[in-house]
Formats: structure tokens, C-alpha cells, sequence
């Protein structure tokens, strides 16, 4: 049988499979992409159905990092980067049967009544109050610590449950919140960080571009995928392949696969894993267990993702980008997003398309719930939550993810130094993906792009 030979193998055809394989075609380097489903794209897929437009998986990223604008911007005239309406900017936080804008200036920092009054006092001595010094502290003591507890409660938990779908006593901001961490350890805390970092910003044209806003591509973001994929080219991927090996083979990499049936086998310089962490032992047999465990016990929120469409809206007025619900107020869901108020055409004129998220950390059970009584669930808590008669969408779409989200706790320690480990014994295997450096978009983006980057400059 005889090998392809490339520079660099890609395990994985999710976002950051494909970034990475972007780049290094661009910079000059062969790749091939290998991949276990029938396509591109990972967990990103956008549909059009019924008048809406939808996504499955991701429905939001942020501009968080310059290297998501720069992509766009590489991507050119394939793929068009659009932002969220400005005037549907505001957070809802579920409290006391009813929802509350999240502060966006001082009067309504002192006028919420989200946070106490004694903890809305307390976030003035937060420039004065000493970093931490233990590195694995949770979340839940991070955010006592340095704001207090309803600001836990109806803040910092709401939110976790929005991007991770965790929970904080689980959480190391450490490794989860790593940009709200280090502000606290470099500038000695959130406050004089934030301050600092703005005007590091103001100096700095190329960060200039993360913005914060929240983003997706004109049409939906499988749009990105699919110009990646079409630049990448079909000759360079190779999808629906399973039981796939990477072997060391001398000071190269063989890695077989069966695609359709049918024996491939690769011979590369670099092999790049994307995969999630359960997915490691089988992919890596020649790495020791113990070290190869760690990923195995990786925890993932098991995610339900309700997609509900509106022809006519007759709720509350959701001139907002969402809601989120906080653990303490003991509801069903995690959260709903606005779809259609700060993203245009996702719905008909007059309409709503909401996007409603279930399960997490918080109850991974709802996973096993038929899609039967999952709309029951919510026929009995939504109508209540957002001004409805009854629940009638027209469209309902149910979709679950057994590995949705990594959770990353006190043993990203051990992850962090096992990847070190395991790449410094194997030189040219590089362990990326979700199982490190971040689990938004931007953070799979910008993960690629820094591999790419240092892989183009070293040939």
C-alpha cells in the first residue's frame, strides 16, 4: 500500500482542524485533514428552514482575539464577518420570576437589584484587594473573593452556564478564564487590569481589531467552514475515515486510516491532533496510558440545544442579545438566545427565532430526555419566562451534544504538563484542540493560527 506523503496531518476537520490547514497551505506547506464524520465543519453546521436560519451548535462567537478579524479578512469575498445589532447589546439575568438587564454603566450598577448592597460597595475596594495565591482556586472562591456573593450568584454563574455550561465550584479560572485571571495576578486586580489593558490597546493598532463584539458570517457561520474547506481543497481531505493510528516511524509519523473500507495510510513531518481528549488513547497507541488517561477522564457538558421559531412574536418585548438563568433560581434551562434581535434575517418579519440551552454540568440528565419530554419541560416553564400564552412555535428543533463542552478544572494541570510531556518525547506531534487553550471560536482560531505560524517558520 502505498503512503501519501505531506509536510503536515490533521486529525479532525472541526474549526481549528481547518484553520490550521488553512494557514499552512497558504504558507506553502502539504497538508491532508482527516476526518471521522461525512463532513467539514465539526459541530458548526448552519439551516435554512421554514423562513429562519438557524444554527446548530455555535450560534455566536466573539471578536475576542485579532486573529478571528484577520481570518475573515484572509478569507476574503467567501466569507463576509458581520456583528451583532449594537441596539440588542443587553444581557437578561433570570431573578424573582422575572428578567433584569445586566448593568451597562454606574446608575444601573447602583440600581440593579441583581447584587447586594453590601457587595455593590465592595466592588469599590476591588483595586485594593490582594491577588490570589493559589493557582488552583475554583471560581466560586475567585469571584467571593474579589466581588462577593451575589455577584457569584447572578453574574458570574449565569455566565458560566452561557459559555461553558459549567458550573464554578468545578471551574479553575486559571485555565478557564484565563484573561480574567491574569488581570488579577499581572495588574492586582480586574479593575486596574481592565484599565491598563485598554490603554495598551489604544496603542496597539493590530489588538485594536478584538473588539468584543459578537460576530457570526453573513448567511451563518457554517459559511466560514465551508470557504476553509473550499481553499483547503477536496483533494487534501479525506472524510468518513475511521479507526485511524498515529505511529512514530523513524523521524516521521505513519498514520493509517479506513476510509469507506478501504486501507489509507499517511507518512508526515508533523501530526496535529484536534480531536477531543476521549478520543486520544486510540488515536495515540504508543503513548504510555498513564499519561494518555488524564484526556480520557476529560468532563464535557452534555448540552441540549432547542431551536424555536416564531412567524408572529407575541412575547416580551426581546430587544436583547439574551437570557441567562442562574443556578439558585432552580430552572430547567441554562438560558435563551435572542437570534433574530441582534443578527438579521434569522427570522420572518415580525418574528422570533429563539435559541434555548439545556442540560450542562448543571443537568446532564436532560440529555437522555426524548425530544417528547423535553418539549413538555418546556411548555411548562417558557410561556412564563418570555410572556407567552402557551407553547406554539412553529418550528421546534431539537439537537444534543454528549461532548459539547470541555470543562477545565484542577486537573488541567496535569493535562497541560502531560501535552508538554508527551510532546517533548515525540517531537513533530502536537496535541491541539479543545483539551487546551480555550473553548471559544476565537480561542480555536487563534490556537491554529499560533501552530501554523510557528510550524510555516520553522521550513
Amino acid at each position: 500500500m502505498d503512503q501519501i506523503q505531506k509536510d503536515v496531518v490533521i486529525i479532525g476537520a472541526g474549526l481549528t482542524g481547518l484553520t490550521l490547514a488553512f494557514y499552512l497551505k497558504k504558507a506553502g506547506l502539504s497538508v491532508a485533514l482527516i476526518e471521522k464524520t461525512n463532513r467539514t465543519g465539526g459541530v458548526i453546521q448552519s439551516h435554512s428552514e421554514e423562513d429562519f436560519l438557524f444554527e446548530s451548535g455555535p450560534n455566536t462567537g466573539v471578536l475576542s482575539n485579532p486573529e478571528v478579524v484577520e481570518l475573515f479578512d484572509d478569507l476574503g469575498d467567501n466569507c463576509k464577518l458581520i456583528t451583532a445589532n449594537p441596539k440588542a447589546k443587553k444581557r437578561l439575568i433570570w431573578k424573582g420570576q422575572q428578567w433584569h438587564a445586566l448593568p451597562s454603566g454606574p446608575i444601573s450598577a447602583i440600581t440593579t437589584p441583581l447584587f447586594t448592597l453590601g457587595d455593590k460597595f465592595r466592588v469599590l475596594g476591588e483595586p485594593w484587594r490582594k491577588p490570589g495565591t493559589n493557582p488552583m482556586e475554583n471560581l466560586t472562591g475567585f469571584v467571593k473573593r474579589r466581588l462577593g456573593k451575589s455577584f457569584l450568584n447572578y453574574a458570574v454563574d449565569p455566565f458560566v452556564s452561557g459559555v461553558y455550561a459549567g458550573n464554578t465550584d468545578y471551574l479553575v479560572p486559571k485555565y478557564a478564564l484565563a484573561k480574567l485571571y491574569n488581570l488579577e495576578q499581572k495588574y492586582g486586580s480586574f479593575i486596574k487590569g481592565t484599565i491598563q489593558k485598554a490603554k495598551e490597546k489604544k496603542n496597539n493598532p493590530r489588538l485594536q481589531k478584538a473588539t468584543r463584539e459578537v460576530y457570526s458570517a453573513n448567511g451563518g457561520l457554517q459559511k466560514i467552514t465551508v470557504a476553509l474547506t473550499k481553499f483547503i481543497g477536496d483533494e487534501n481531505i479525506f472524510l468518513k475515515c475511521d479507526q485511524t493510528e498515529i505511529k512514530p516511524d523513524g523521524d516521521l509519523f505513519a498514520i493509517s486510516t479506513m476510509q469507506k473500507g478501504n486501507a489509507i495510510s499517511f507518512q508526515g513531518k508533523k501530526v496535529i491532533t484536534t480531536v477531543g481528549g476521549y478520543a486520544l488513547p486510540n488515536l495515540l497507541p504508543f503513548v504510555d496510558d498513564e499519561k494518555l488517561a488524564i484526556f480520557a477522564d476529560l468532563k464535557y457538558a452534555k448540552v441540549v440545544q432547542v431551536i424555536l421559531g416564531y412567524k408572529k412574536w407575541n412575547g416580551i418585548d426581546i430587544n436583547a442579545f439574551g437570557g441567562l438563568v442562574p443556578s439558585i433560581e432552580d430552572k430547567k434551562i441554562l438560558g435563551v438566545l435572542f437570534t433574530s434581535s441582534f443578527f438579521e434575517n434569522r427570522a420572518p418579519e415580525g418574528g422570533a427565532l429563539l435559541s434555548v440551552f439545556m442540560g450542562g454540568m448543571r443537568r446532564p440528565e436532560q440529555i437522555e430526555l426524548s425530544d417528547d419530554e423535553l418539549k413538555e419541560m418546556l411548555s411548562k416553564e417558557l410561556p412564563q419566562m418570555m410572556g407567552l400564552d402557551s407553547f406554539s412555535p412553529d418550528m421546534i428543533r431539537i439537537f444534543r451534544y454528549q461532548h459539547a463542552i470541555a470543562q477545565y478544572g484542577a486537573d488541567s494541570k496535569e493535562r497541560y504538563d502531560n501535552i508538554e510531556t508527551i510532546q517533548q518525547k515525540y517531537p513533530g506531534l502536537i496535541l491541539a484542540g479543545g483539551i487546551r487553550d480555550g473553548i471559544g471560536m476565537a480561542d480555536r482560531i487563534k490556537q491554529a493560527r499560533t501552530i501554523a505560524d510557528e510550524l510555516s517558520n520553522k521550513n
